[in-house]
């Protein structure tokens, strides 16, 4: 009888030997990293479960959706965005920035291939990367080098709540949202107040529906903008200068002159700042657009914890109980890297890379991630950066060896020729 762990290296697939790394995620992380490695000429593979790249924004983003930091933040390296485009691009600018951003850099990633295992084999100290794809074929990846860069947003998160299966009324997740159209004169419930929760509750008032809000816990709302300027703008901006204790104050009081007390309207902040909160616990603020309005005009109703559903129902914690029609989850996204990468000491159990990655981006023996350090699209950008640098510098240095090992054989050869 075959051991489990014998039948696991049988492998009866295709087998393709990466000469460079091998980036799984086709999002703007890994065309980033990609775009890096065209400059240095090194060679790669990008791998994509879906059948296009950046398939988070074509395929699981409100029609709505606007990039939320000003567009000079959300550049990817190496090619700025058309001049024509507005301060805030809409999802679709977005998308067409980073088509030609691939096209550019004459970026091919290999798609439906969705990543089964990803394990290094200390014996040859290679990675072995096996992937399924569409059509049932499984194909086997061996290379030096393997990036994650399928970022923090890979799956939706789903929370159980009591009596969610007796509700009986439509439920889906706001990755699957679209626009309030189909909406109008129900009552909704969305679940989560982050940005995703409050864009899609204003949404939705657009369309003349009538959310309710859920507000579980505490939440940071700031204005997008702070006289004219981008509040993340100017907070970069002074944290050149002050402490982010200072900085998270100075933003506290103008977020108060602007917006006013929010807590009266049932949104509670936080004890830590805004950016503090960001860093330590990776919660991104809302920065508002247009939804506080409507929650203090009441068009978008807070509600405080779920205690249970029912038919057609929800009960609160507060022990209120509320008709609605709809469901929507905007509870947010996880990583999927745990379920892959068998090397399970790099990334926790939530998907966030361990203390082997004392920068963010770079671990060990040949491993690297893109895009999980919590600082968004220029984050990812830098760490992309650092990544194809790095992986170029090495691939450079072991071509020059091989290039010396070379010459000095020609030359022993020629020196035995002419005796």
């Amino acid at each position: 009888m075959v051991h489990e762990l014998e039948q696991e290296d049988l492998f009866a697939g295709r087998c393709i030997l990466v000469n460079g790394p091998v980036i799984i995620g086709a999002g703007p992380s890994g065309l980033a990293v990609g775009a890096g490695l065209k400059q240095q000429g090194v060679p790669f593979v990008i791998l994509d479960r879906a059948n296009c790249i950046a398939s988070l924004w074509q395929n699981r983003t409100y029609n709505r959706l606007k990039l939320h930091l000003p567009r000079q933040f959300c550049e990817l390296p190496y090619f700025p965005f058309p001049q024509n485009f507005p301060e805030y691009p809409t999802k679709y600018q977005f998308i067409s920035y980073l088509e030609s951003y691939a096209k550019n850099f004459e970026i091919s990633p290999r798609f439906n291939e969705s990543v089964h295992s990803a394990k290094y084999d200390e014996t040859c100290g290679l990675w072995r990367v096996k992937t399924m794809c569409r059509n049932g074929s499984v194909i086997e990846y061996i290379c030096r080098w393997l990036v994650v860069a399928t970022g923090e947003n890979a799956e939706k998160v789903v929370p159980e709540f009591e009596g969610l299966e007796d509700f009986g009324g439509h439920i889906m997740h706001a990755c699957d949202y679209k626009t309030g159209e189909v909406y109008e004169g129900k009552n909704v419930l969305v679940v989560g107040c982050g940005n995703s929760g409050m864009e899609v509750s204003l949404d939705l008032c657009h369309h003349k529906a009538s959310p309710s809000m859920v507000v579980r816990s505490s939440v940071h709302v700031l204005p997008r903008e702070i006289l004219g300027k981008s509040t993340f703008e100017l907070g970069v901006s002074m944290m050149k200068w002050l402490s982010i204790d200072v900085v998270d104050k100075i933003l506290l009081v103008a977020a108060r002159l602007l917006l006013g007390n929010i807590e009266k309207y049932g949104l509670k902040r936080p004890s830590i700042g805004p950016l503090q909160l960001k860093n330590t616990e990776g919660k991104t603020p809302v920065l508002d657009i247009g939804a506080l309005q409507k929650i203090k005009t009441g068009d978008i109703k807070i509600v405080p914890a779920i205690k249970k559903f029912s038919q057609g129902k929800v009960e609160f914690v507060n022990g209120e109980i509320q008709e609605i029609d709809c469901i929507i989850l905007a509870t947010g996204y996880c990583s999927n890297v745990p379920s892959w990468l068998k090397e399970s000491e790099f990334f926790s159990r939530e998907g966030f890379p361990r203390s082997p990655f004392p920068n963010g981006w770079k671990g060990k023996a040949g491993l690297y991630a893109v895009g999980f350090t919590r600082r968004g699209l220029s984050g990812a950008s830098l760490d992309a950066i650092k990544v194809s640098q790095d992986i170029g510098k090495i691939w450079k240095e072991e071509i020059k060896q091989k290039n010396q090992s070379v010459a000095v054989a020609c030359h022993r050869r020629s020196k035995l020729r002419s005796f």
